[in-house]
C-alpha cells in the first residue's frame, strides 16, 4: 500500500504520552499530517490516533498499513526506570519495537526516516565526566537493558529501513507525570508543601527542555539520518541541591528535604552528563532553553 494522498505523513508511536504532544506540534508546524498510536486511549472524534498495543503484532501491522508514514518517531515505551514489571518492560520496549520495524519494512513504500528513542540510561555509571556516543554501554537496570537490547535488535533492520537511534538524557516540561523527579519537585513548591521526600541527593543529571527535545526529533527525522546513534542532551549537569535552590528562588520559600530510604536505589546512576557534539554536527545547533526557565514555566503553567 502506498501513500497516494500527496501529503507528508508522520507517525508518532506513544503520541498520547508526555513527549508525543510536543513532537506532534513540531511536525505539524513543519507541514506534516501527524498520525499516532496510543495504547489505551484515543478520542472518538480523532481519526489520526489509532489505539493499538505495540505487542499486538497483527493490529500494529494493520495500523501501519493504514497510515503509510513518510517519517516515524518511535516514542512508545515503558519509560519509568523504577517500573517493577520486568516482563512488560521487555515485551514493550524490545518486542514492541521489533513488531513496528517489521510492519514498516513490509510496506511497499517504507518511510524515509525512522527515529527510535532509546535512553542515556544505557551508559549506566560511566566513569567519565562527559559521555559521548563512543562510551561503552553498561546498563544498570531492566529499563536500560531493554533499551540497549532494542538498539541491537534495530541493527538487524538497518539494511531495510533508514533507522537513527537517539539516546535522550533527562528532559522535562509541562505535562510530565509527577512520578518523575522534576515534576514532583515543582508540584511540591507550587502547592507550597512544607516537606519533600527524595532519594539520593548527590545525583547529578543533564536536563533538557521537552520543547528543545521535540524540535530535535523533528530535525533528525527531516534530515533522514540513517545508521547513526546520537545523544540528545544539554551538556550541562545539575545536582538536586542546585535544582532545589532554583525552585526556592522561583517559589519564594525554602522546603524541608527529607531522604526517604525507599527512594534510594542501589543501582542509581550517580552522574549522567552528555555530549551532543555529534548531534549538532548533523542537524545544527539546538535552541537551548535554560533549566531555570523550564522550571519557571512548569511552576507557572499546570497545563500544556
Amino acid at each position: 500500500m502506498a501513500n497516494l494522498s500527496g501529503e507528508n505523513r508522520a507517525l508518532i508511536t506513544g503520541r498520547a504520552g508526555f513527549t508525543g504532544g510536543y513532537v506532534t506540534r513540531e511536525l505539524e508546524s513543519a507541514g506534516y499530517r501527524v498520525f499516532g498510536t496510543a495504547e489505551t486511549w484515543a478520542p472518538a472524534s480523532d481519526d489520526t490516533t489509532i489505539t493499538v498495543d505495540l505487542r499486538d503484532r497483527e493490529r500494529l501491522r494493520q495500523a501501519v498499513e493504514a497510515i503509510v508514514p513518510d517519517v516515524v518517531v518511535h516514542l512508545a515505551a515503558v519509560s519509568f526506570v523504577a517500573h517493577d514489571d520486568a516482563e512488560t518492560i521487555y515485551r514493550t520496549n524490545l518486542l514492541g519495537t521489533r513488531n513496528l520495524l517489521e510492519a514498516l519494512s513490509a510496506l511497499t513504500h517504507p518511510p524515509r526516516a525512522v527515529v527510535l528513542a532509546s535512553s542515556a540510561n544505557v551508559y549506566g555509571n560511566a566513569a567519565m565526566e562527559v559521555i559521548d556516543e563512543t562510551v561503552p554501554p553498561a546498563p544498570e537496570n531492566d529499563y536500560a537493558v531493554s533499551k540497549l537490547a532494542m538498539e541491537y535488535m534495530a541493527h538487524l533492520w538497518q539494511d531495510r529501513l533508514p533507522i537513527s537511534i537517539v539516546r535522550p538524557f533527562n528532559y522535562t516540561g509541562v505535562g510530565q507525570p509527577e512520578q518523575f523527579l522534576l515534576p514532583k519537585i515543582v508540584a511540591h513548591y507550587r502547592e507550597r508543601r512544607p516537606v519533600i521526600e527524595l532519594g539520593n541527593l548527590d545525583v547529578a543529571r543533564d536536563f533538557s527542555d521537552v520543547r528543545v527535545v521535540a524540535n530535535a526529533y523533528r530535525r533528525i527525522a527531516e534530515h533522514s539520518l540513517s545508521g547513526v546513534t546520537l545523544n540528545m542532551c544539554s551538556g550541562i549537569g545539575f545536582t538536586l541541591s542546585e535544582i532545589l535552590a532554583m525552585m526556592a528562588e522561583i517559589a519564594g520559600y525554602e522546603i524541608e528535604v527529607r531522604v526517604n530510604p525507599e527512594f534510594v536505589r542501589d543501582n542509581e546512576v550517580k552522574r549522567l552528563l552528555g555530549s551532543r557534539r555529534r548531534l549538532e554536527e548533523l542537524i545544527g545547533p539546538l535552541n537551548d532553553i535554560p533549566l531555570r526557565s523550564t522550571l519557571q514555566w512548569m511552576y507557572s503553567d499546570a497545563g500544556v
